[in-house]
């Protein structure tokens, strides 16, 4: 490779990534984000083979034979499977970089939930480093969504973000470039599909797979009562007959089986701005919470939060990439990613 081959890839050879327990986004310096897709790994248990990841993967939830299996490795914003998460993100920065020189080890930063514990970070750096990371930088969710919203970090106010992702919900207020205050709590997207699918269990004795209830969700879920109704069919099996069966839903229904996601979610939010230091919370009143994450994009959950909190409520232009964005700037920044990476 001639040396202006190496300086070329060396400049657009960094990556930034926010692996998700719901899904994985990839920033290539250079370039934006490369890549977003499921968090999913389809393996074959008689051979170990990797037969799909990503969309792919998620396209056969559901829909495998015995002997392959839908599995994923992340969960609460955590590794669950070692092996498997290595794989997959393996596979995910080969796609991203177009399988480009193997001599060159990309520097990867990965956005990390603020609740996990010291081995919890060391397995997600070691994960990173054994898929041929040069240099491995964890950084908190929150702050990287502050960063990728734009907000000032730097200045001595207060800046409240709610990252809400597949497995966790991440509170933080943050002020020269750290987190003063921060809350997690393991609730987040998952824990609404499981709710959805153990209402219309126990409602209509209708069983429906993640897939389904990750669309009634996003079509007609919500925190709080919309302007127009929405309604929605559901196929299903009937659990008494087992036979396909087909019902029909409104948003109310959902959002009954939502409250307790939603409720908690929004406790957490309250338990935040409660032990937030006082000159903090005026600077809060002012500039408002700023949601992200998949979460966030729940309808009307950001007038659930402005009617409990008494306070302005906004929801960042692009919710998923927020996080990763915020890590793409910092791969411009060394500075300022020493300053608040984490071990």
């Amino acid at each position: 490779m001639s040396i202006f081959g190496w300086l070329k890839n060396r400049m657009f050879g960094d990556l930034a990534i926010d692996l998700g327990t719901a899904s994985t986004l990839v920033f290539l310096k250079g370039k934006g984000i490369v890549l977003q897709e499921p968090s999913i790994v389809v393996i074959n248990k008689e051979n170990g083979k990797v037969e799909a990841v990503g969309s792919r993967a998620k396209e056969m939830l559901g829909k495998t034979p015995a002997n392959v299996v839908a599995v994923k490795p992340m969960r609460d914003g955590v590794i669950a499977d070692f092996e498997i998460t290595e794989k997959m993100l393996d596979f995910f920065i080969k796609k991203s970089t177009n399988n480009r020189s193997v001599l060159l080890r990309p520097r990867i930063i990965i956005g990390i939930p603020t609740g996990i514990t010291q081995v919890e970070r060391r397995a997600v750096k070691d994960v990173a480093l054994r898929a041929k990371a040069s240099e491995v930088y964890l950084v908190e969710q929150p702050v990287s969504a502050a960063i990728g919203a734009e907000l000032p970090i730097s200045e001595p106010t207060g800046n409240m973000i709610v990252d809400i992702g597949g497995g966790t919900t991440d509170i933080a207020v943050i002020s020269l470039d750290g987190i003063v205050f921060n809350h997690s709590i393991r609730i987040a997207g998952n824990e609404m599909d499981e709710v959805i699918i153990h209402y219309l269990k126990k409602k209509y004795n209708l069983l429906i797979g993640e897939r389904s209830a990750e669309m009634v969700k996003i079509q007609i879920g919500s925190a709080y009562p919309l302007d127009k109704p929405l309604t929605m069919e559901i196929k299903g099996r009937d659990l008494r007959e087992g036979i396909p069966k087909t019902i029909v839903i409104d948003d109310q229904e959902i959002r009954e089986a939502l409250e307790e996601v939603v409720s908690s979610i929004v406790n957490a939010i309250k338990i935040a701005l409660e032990k937030t230091p006082p000159e903090l919370s005026a600077d809060i009143i002012d500039r408002g919470i700023i949601l992200t994450g998949g979460g966030a994009l729940l309808k009307n959950l950001d007038k659930r939060i402005r009617e409990e909190t008494q306070l302005p409520v906004f929801i960042t232009d692009d919710p998923i990439s927020t996080v990763v964005l915020g890590a793409g700037k910092m791969l411009d920044d060394l500075d300022l990613l020493k300053k608040i990476s984490r071990i």
